[in-house]
């Protein structure tokens, strides 16, 4: 039987894309025998020997049949010739059957010769049908072989289409591995990331999104965008959308899934078939709510500053005015009068004595007032002496009792850390003073791991939990003096804390100060104590 064609030099061929491009097939495909194998001597000889034992055979039925049916043995030779062996050893069984029979079994015996027209047309008639036979034959092998044949190469094209599937298979599992790991990617990223269609549809829409939303993505594909987040724009809508533009970026105002509202940076890129028209949108958008917050909030907390520098010049006028102004009239008033001609120098002295005594209380004044605006103690003695003068005065003026703990050994600061604290006690007290309604506050200054520590606390009413949170969430303002304290605690790289309940509010502040400052502070500790006598109550 014919042997099976190598894959590797197979007449079929397949293009990049996978489709046959040629089918090498011969005219003449090669022919099926039985004897393939051995060649075509070894089928010649098989017909040879199929002749011969037909002829045989014919001699040991002569007996039985006489000279009649002399070709009958030699039709059977002719077919298994014609059949396995090929055209060539058929046609030679043909001839070798003819010759042997006429020679053998045609009278005279044992001659080539022919008398009888009978024994001719017998002759005849037996070329004739054994011709046929081999056509018959022939055309069955060429048959049979086409078959196999095609069958041959359509196994052969099988395979290299199921070589070329595989390829294909892996090819599509790396590219889907690889748009997984991208979309794993993206779902990781923070920002809302989104693909639109020319139709505004939604057609991606990442774990971001999801997350500042709140939609998730099989509640929005197919969507209208702008529908589902009510989109608020700074510039009109077709201006953005004009197809001469490639990107966009802006600030945009969208609705959350809670109905809460959210600001974003949005950064928009266009998409573009092989034509270079639009087919969608390429939308990220980071949300910049709090900055936005801050950034109002900062707005407002300068204004704010205007004002209070405002109030506090008109203040501060106020009491130049009605304080030191006074006395300053009044001792100009007492020193016209004695310097008059006609005053008795009895009366020259008191007057005298009693402008002196205006100037100590204007001394007395001006000192007060240089305190508060900035103590001499900060920088005389330090925080502790600060904290303590200040905290006699806050007492004598508020009425309210201040308890203060501070770390025996607190020494000296760093100036910029005792400024910072300083004024955020201030700040603290006159809010306990204003709206706390508190009979009792404290003050704890402890210094901890390179850092120190300032807890002011009260047992007033404290702070609606609503308004705290607000806030906390930078959303709404707690009054400029709590965001003044927040900024210079920020300022400062500390954090500042707000704890409040109904039992009172407590705030922390942490500032960190570096080691050298914690060694160098206790050297001063001692100083500090004797450096604040003598100096008078704020």
């Amino acid at each position: 039987m014919a042997q099976a064609t190598n894959i590797n030099a197979s007449p079929v061929s397949l293009s990049p894309d996978g489709h046959i491009l040629r089918l090498a097939m011969d005219d003449a495909p090669p022919q099926p025998h039985l004897f393939a194998s051995n060649g075509a001597v070894a089928r010649y000889g098989v017909a040879i020997l199929c002749v011969g034992a037909a002829l045989a055979l014919r001699k040991l039925l002569y007996p039985l049949l006489g000279p009649q049916d002399t070709y009958l043995t030699a039709f059977t030779a002719i077919v298994f010739a014609s059949w396995y062996c090929g055209f060539g050893p058929a046609v030679l069984s043909v001839v070798l059957a003819a010759t042997g029979s006429v020679y053998f079994f045609v009278p005279p015996f044992h001659s080539f010769t022919i008398h009888g027209h009978q024994d001719a047309w017998a002759l005849v008639g037996f070329l004739f049908f054994s011709s046929l036979i081999v056509l018959m034959g022939e055309a069955n092998r060429r048959s049979i072989a086409r078959r196999e044949a095609a069958e041959d190469e359509a196994s052969e094209i099988r395979e290299l289409l199921e070589q070329r599937i595989q390829q294909r298979t892996q090819e599509l599992e790396k590219k889907t591995a690889e748009v997984v790991h991208q979309a794993k990617l993206l779902d990781s990223a923070n920002d809302a990331i989104f693909v639109r269609s020319k139709e505004n549809k939604i057609a991606y829409w990442n774990q971001g999104a999801t997350r500042l939303y709140g939609w998730q993505e099989h509640e929005v594909l197919g969507q209208s965008l702008h529908d589902i987040l009510q989109t608020e724009f700074p510039v009109p809508i077709s201006d953005v959308l004009s197809s001469e533009r490639d990107s966009w970026e802006g600030e945009l105002c969208h609705r959350k899934r809670d109905g809460s509202r959210v600001i974003v940076a949005s950064r928009w890129t266009t998409l573009r078939d092989a034509e270079g028209k639009i087919s969608g949108w390429l939308e990220i958008n980071t949300d910049i709510t709090s900055r936005k917050r801050a950034e109002d909030a900062a707005r407002r907390l300068g204004g704010r500053i205007l004002q209070l520098q405002d109030a506090e010049r008109r203040k501060f006028a106020r009491e130049l005015h009605d304080g030191v102004g006074q006395y300053l009239a009044s001792i100009k008033m007492f020193l016209d009068s004695a310097m008059r001609a006609d005053v008795p120098p009895e009366q020259q002295r008191e007057l005298l004595a009693e402008s002196a005594s205006i100037v100590e209380k204007c001394l007395s004044e001006t000192r007060t007032v240089s305190h508060l605006l900035h103590p001499p103690l900060l920088d005389e003695a330090g925080l502790a002496s600060a904290i303590q003068w200040y905290a006699e005065g806050f007492s004598e003026r508020s009425g309210i009792r201040l308890d203060l703990a501070l770390q025996p050994d607190l020494g000296r600061l760093p100036s910029d850390v005792e400024i910072t604290l300083f004024r955020v006690l201030q700040e603290g007290l006159t809010n306990i003073h204003r709206h706390s309604r508190a009979a009792q506050a404290s003050v704890e200054v402890v210094i901890r791991n390179g850092s120190v520590r300032m807890q002011i606390s009260d047992s007033g009413c404290g702070i609606p939990q609503d308004l705290l949170r607000e806030w906390r969430g930078m959303r709404a303002p707690l009054g400029v003096g709590m965001a003044g304290m927040l900024e210079r605690t920020r300022d400062m790289g500390g954090s500042f804390d707000v704890q409040s309940g109904s039992n009172g509010t407590t705030l922390t502040i942490v500032i960190p100060i570096g080691e050298s400052a914690v060694k160098s502070r206790r050297s001063a500790a001692r100083e500090a104590k004797h450096s604040s006598k003598g100096v008078p109550a704020a």
